[in-house]
């Protein structure tokens, strides 16, 4: 497939601090493509590099193939971004926020108006599109953000944590519609929600301290950190005597205990037979094999201190 972003040894630093350390990756075309990592992994600075509004350290980087330092007018031409804050003009309302960045991408008031009248209908504002960003929830006003990036049909979408402090109605509004896009265009998105990246990514890069870590799609990324068997068991009575039980087995690696409900790990699965012939059926209200999330890969791979 064609590649829409090539990424090659890139690198940015601040003070002697290294946010982004020789990151090369490529993002194919027509793809939604996920970066996760903590605060401070270097997401948002690799964003800022990508889409020209900040100049590397060292290495290079082009859209479309475009170069990002030599070509960056026509970069900008290309790309659509929504950032992190909802960043719009509050003198004007949602259509005249449209019709600016329209005409600031050059286009001509026959192109723009039927494509902002397309977007505010898709988007559910056409009926608030005279009124004021100020008067909106910030689920609208995050709606206005994702469509005044759209307005000039851009090749590729910028978004940076799009979902950030969104009830969970606006998120998958906005879910829905990104899904949408697929395959219209390259979606570049970070998010710092692991249901969010496996709703919505096709391709998963989760990196820290400026550094990729693993890359590949959400199944992978969870079959490759399945160090063991995890199983769920839940009895109907007797939870303690059970308990005691299970922990006296010898090949049990660990158990959790939740009310009634047990969460324990095997070495393999050629030892559940064992495991029911220790136990017994009998008072067994449900077992069942329970795989890894992403976001226990994601701790185990970046670890559990909060971040500032």
């Amino acid at each position: 497939m064609e590649i829409a972003i090539s990424i090659q040894k890139i690198a940015k630093e601040y003070n002697g601090l290294r946010a982004v350390d020789d990151v090369s990756l490529e993002v194919q075309a027509g793809t939604i493509f996920g970066l996760l990592g903590p605060n401070g992994a270097g997401k948002t600075t690799l964003i800022k590099i990508l889409t020209t509004l900040m100049r590397p350290t060292s290495g290079s980087a082009s859209v479309e193939g475009h170069d990002i330092q030599t070509q960056g007018k026509a970069v900008r031409r290309l790309i659509g971004v929504v950032p992190q804050e909802n960043n719009l003009d509050r003198y004007l309302t949602a259509r005249e926020n449209l019709t600016l960045h329209a005409r600031m991408h050059g286009m001509h008031r026959r192109d723009f108006n039927p494509r902002i009248d397309e977007l505010l209908e898709l988007t559910g504002l056409s009926g608030r599109q005279h009124d004021f960003p100020d008067t909106f929830s910030g689920g609208m006003q995050r709606r206005v953000v994702v469509a005044r990036a759209l307005v000039h049909n851009p090749h590729v979408l910028f978004l940076d944590e799009p979902t950030a402090g969104l009830d969970p109605q606006s998120r998958r509004a906005l879910w829905d519609y990104i899904l949408s896009l697929r395959s219209k265009m390259t979606i570049f998105l970070t998010t710092h929600y692991m249901d969010e990246a496996e709703e919505l990514c096709e391709r998963i890069v989760i990196m820290d301290h400026g550094k990729i870590l693993v890359d590949g799609t959400s199944e992978q990324l969870k079959e490759a950190f399945a160090h063991s068997h995890v199983y769920e068991l839940e009895f109907r009575a007797d939870g303690d005597r059970y308990e005691e039980l299970i922990r006296s087995l010898p090949f049990i690696e660990s158990l959790e205990r939740r009310g009634g409900v047990f969460r324990l790990s095997l070495p393999g699965e050629e030892y559940l037979k064992p495991l029911m012939d220790s136990i017994g059926s009998g008072d067994i209200k449900k077992i069942c094999l329970r795989e890894p999330s992403l976001e226990e890969v994601f701790l185990e791979l970046t670890g559990r201190k909060v971040r500032e």
